[in-house]
């Protein structure tokens, strides 16, 4: 099946969850789900395949053991891709990111000294400024306080120094495009455009050797 886009039914189906995000709800309207939610993902991950990995789509069901909340269900649809890259749908919109979102301890030793660096450092903040100029907004997800020990507090990086993680992200509020393959044209440039990142997150950061 060829992406066409997110049809509105499945905008629809998402309103419908946030008002009543129970197991009746969903079992009523699960072909809407299946068909005009699920289907269309699957269809464009198979077409970004070929250049960006193998998608993963996360399963629609919260894990609710450990939360106050306790609704069932997630009022998006998200998926993976295995060179880098996160797709979302929901009422809101389409989204996308591409990062680091979290990192383990000695993914973060790499990391501020890659920020603190001049070269790597400087190197890091035209990238964000770029992406700045084409919507791309790149933050850092969970913030310590201040500088992390053994950093001054007066870096000139400083609110890098204090990231946890970095997530290039945008997203796209509902309009006719959405129930087209522009959704799609969307998506590859957004991944393209935040390609500078993950390789700079790649060559400086790497991944983790720690035991998990």
């Amino acid at each position: 099946m060829a992406f066409t886009g997110w049809p509105a039914e499945a905008l629809d189906f998402y309103e419908g969850l946030a008002a009543d995000n129970s197991k009746p709800y969903w079992t009523a309207n699960k072909a809407t789900y299946d068909e005009k939610v699920h289907a269309p993902m699957v269809a464009l991950l198979a077409e970004l395949e070929p250049e960006f990995g193998a998608g993963k789509i996360f399963r629609p069901h919260r894990d609710v053991r450990f939360s106050a909340d306790k609704s069932p269900y997630k009022t998006t649809i998200a998926a993976t891709l295995e060179k880098g890259g996160y797709i979302q749908l929901s009422a809101d919109g389409l989204a996308c990111g591409r990062g680091m979102y979290w990192m383990a301890s000695d993914q973060l030793v790499r990391y501020r000294r890659a920020v603190a660096e001049d070269r790597t450092g400087k190197e890091l903040e035209g990238i964000i400024a770029a992406a700045a100029r084409k919507k791309i907004s790149i933050t850092g997800h969970d913030q310590l306080k201040t500088a992390p020990r053994g950093y001054p507090r007066d870096h000139p990086r400083v609110d890098l120094l204090r990231n946890k993680g970095l997530v290039a992200w945008q997203d796209w509020p509902p309009a006719a495009w959405l129930g087209t393959r522009k959704a799609k044209d969307r998506v590859i440039t957004f991944l393209h455009a935040s390609g500078p990142l993950a390789e700079w997150l790649r060559v400086n950061v790497g991944d983790s050797l720690e035991a998990r």
